[in-house]
């Protein structure tokens, strides 16, 4: 048996000679990994507690490294000025990746030099800018701005605001992230009204000057991007000056809820001064590893002096980070990787410098490592630990979570798997196709800023806002259009009526003064007001203007809502155009009114007329159609002089009226006989 295994072996080292080589020399006893943290801060701290704690379960199981045992030296620096302890962290030790930093200042420093020495950085900088094609050893184990601010201009956008303040620290972390969330706004048709940046040192009565600009702008949907220490001062301040109060929003990124997840006791008038504010976390799927990771993180963070941090989402990400620098390890060995440094000779100080660079040492395979951890894929705590070809986290998914009471409440989810607000967990909806219908979106009821339950409409008409001058004709004519009321003084018609509905259907305030163009004696010349338009005189007009192919060349104009042009009538059936054309004016009831009206002129004349008149006498047939030609002839036929003279007779026989004249022009329009004689 002895003879068989010596026999493999001797074949597999002809046949595989590199490879037993590299697999017995390949794995050392100890590997170092570096971290560069700012320990006093909560996302800091916490990321301490979680090297450490994912190097005990790392060393802890034989088969992750195969007997390798994984060390940290940890660095703890200001990210104010941090650079020299940073440098002093990559001189001292020959680190093959380096944790953190978590801010975006000195991320983007160290990515300079990490890419010089060829050694990954693993960090929870979320700045956008820092991309791995500018950067190809940045590795962001985190989700960038990019998502965050897409999930606060989806809330924006959900409850129908179009424009907000945005509040940042003045800083590349501050500036980037309004950067990238004035993207996200303008991709939804909304805007950044006003942004105002103070520097990280600023002192309170600049604050307060601050605030006190912002109370005067228009939009009440504010949006807080800072850290944690100045965003907590900026919201006890505007607390003391009313601005947390009804019709105000405020919307503070992900600085607020890392700090109320990783403290274990907030103050209460600190919580206080927050009520109703609303923030966004990045999503931790819930798991079993997750609970167990929780379990034991009170004595965790107890053994590593940071007693009073508890467990945040940040926390999460870095103890996979360290997995993921593990697992991209054991890959790198499997693979024939050795751990191995040179110096580099444009490393150097000038003559008198005291930063020793030559002792910076450039890691000889380090890109064969950063390969191994952009293709590393597993399940961690913080969920499915996969990186895009953009070096990117897949499925970035965030908390919306409103401040309530003495703790917050999760009012729904945004997911960049559908990029739609939902209450439906993300980890539910990747088992889904995407519906990416707005329709679907949905978040749970919030108590706003003043304890009211009703969605604030987000605007105010600001005091310092530029009134726009809009002119008006003052015409003479077509009053009804648009004119000028003397008595008052307001303008007044159509055109107004129109402008002042299409004002109100605006989610946002627009401060105006009309100013009447014309004397009101006479119509204006409507070219030179809109020329006056066009020389900024007015900033914009109102009224019956004709939409002219030479002033669309200088101005836009409205879609227009007074109808004008030539006009077809034309018949809705056909006509009679025969000899009886006569007879279509008259509808058939006006002829039987006509032949009523016959009839009743004859029947009063022969009651009047039949017991003196002899012609009214006679056989009823004679009398009937007597009465009818009477009836007719009053109506069609012209009468002679005499006829007068019979009337003048009958009137001074019957009547005895005196002012026969009025008489006979009555009888005139009355009624004759047929013969000539009156009755």
């Amino acid at each position: 048996m002895k003879i068989v295994f010596l026999m493999l072996l001797i074949v597999s080292l002809f046949l595989f000679p590199n490879g037993i080589r590299k697999s017995l020399a390949a794995r050392p006893s100890v590997v170092s990994i570096g971290s560069i943290l700012q320990f006093n801060s909560p996302t800091g701290g916490v990321s301490a507690v979680a090297i450490h704690a994912a190097l005990e379960d790392i060393n802890s199981d034989p088969t992750v490294l195969n007997g390798t045992t994984l060390q940290v030296d940890m660095r703890d620096i200001n990210c104010d000025d941090g650079f020299l302890g940073m440098v002093e962290g990559f001189m001292e030790t020959d680190a093959i990746a380096i944790i953190g930093p978590q801010c975006s200042t000195l991320a983007h420093i160290i990515s300079y030099v990490a890419n010089e020495l060829q050694v990954p950085l693993m960090s929870l900088a979320s700045d956008a800018t820092l991309s791995s094609i500018q950067f190809p050893f940045f590795v962001r184990t985190a989700p960038s701005d990019l998502y965050e601010m897409a999930a606060v201009a989806a809330v924006v956008d959900y409850y129908q605001w179009k424009m907000v303040t945005a509040i940042y620290i003045d800083d590349d972390y501050g500036r980037n992230g309004i950067a990238a969330l004035d993207d996200a706004l303008t991709a939804r048709r909304c805007k950044i009204s006003y942004k105002v940046g103070f520097p990280s040192n600023a002192k309170r009565s600049e604050l307060l000057n601050l605030l006190v600009t912002v109370s005067n702008m228009e939009s009440r949907v504010i949006i807080l991007r800072t850290g944690a220490e100045p965003g907590l001062k900026l919201l006890s301040l505007a607390n003391g000056l009313n601005m947390m109060g009804n019709g105000y929003v405020w919307i503070a990124t992900d600085w607020l809820s890392a700090y109320l997840d990783a403290n274990s006791s907030v103050p209460a008038e600190t919580i206080n001064g927050m009520q109703g504010v609303l923030t966004v976390s990045p999503h931790i799927p819930k798991s079993k590893m997750k609970s167990n990771l929780m379990s034991k993180w009170s004595s965790l963070s107890k053994k590593y002096n940071h007693s009073d941090l508890r467990l945040s989402a940040y926390g999460f990400y870095v103890y996979d980070s360290v997995w993921a620098v593990a697992r991209a390890l054991d890959a790198f060995f499997d693979d024939g990787g050795r751990i191995s440094f040179k110096n580099d000779s444009r490393l150097r100080d000038e003559t008198g410098g005291s930063l020793h660079l030559e002792a910076m040492s450039v890691f000889d395979m380090g890109k064969k490592l950063l390969d191994k951890i952009r293709q590393v894929n597993f399940t961690g705590v913080s969920g499915q630990v996969q990186f895009n070809a953009l070096g990117e986290l897949i499925h970035p998914a965030y908390d919306i979570i409103s401040i309530i009471g003495n703790g917050v409440r999760t009012i729904g989810f945004w997911s960049n798997y559908t990029r739609l607000l939902s209450t439906v967990l993300p980890e539910d909806l990747y088992l889904k196709p995407p519906n990416t219908s707005l329709a679907n979106q949905h978040l749970y009821d919030v108590i706003w800023p003043g304890e009211t339950a009703q969605k604030p409409r987000g605007w105010v008409f600001p005091s310092n806002a530029k009134e726009l001058i809009i002119g008006v004709p003052n015409r003479f004519s077509f009053k009804e259009f648009v004119t000028l009321d003397n008595a008052t003084g307001k303008m007044m018609g159509y055109c107004i009526d129109v402008f002042t509905q299409a004002l109100f259907l605006l989610p946002y305030p627009v401060t105006y003064r009309f100013e009447a163009f014309g004397s009101g004696t006479e119509n204006p010349n409507y070219d030179q007001l809109v020329q006056k338009v066009v020389d900024n005189e007015f900033d914009a007009a109102i009224g019956d203007i004709v939409i002219t192919m030479n002033r669309t060349q200088t101005l836009d104009f409205t879609q227009p809502f007074i109808e004008s042009g030539l006009v077809i009538l034309a018949p809705v059936k056909k006509h009679i155009t025969n000899s009886w054309a006569f007879l279509q004016p008259f509808t058939l009831r006006m002829w039987c009114v006509t032949g009523l009206f016959f009839l009743v002129v004859g029947v009063v004349i022969w009651v009047l007329e039949h017991r003196i008149n002899d012609d009214f006498r006679g056989s009823p047939r004679q009398q009937l159609i007597t009465t009818v030609w009477f009836s007719f002839s009053t109506l069609f036929f012209a009468h002679s002089e005499k006829h007068y003279e019979h009337i003048r007779t009958w009137c001074s026989d019957h009547m005895a009226i005196c002012c026969f004249d009025h008489s006979i022009q009555l009888y005139r329009e009355s009624y004759f006989h047929p013969n000539g004689a009156t009755t």
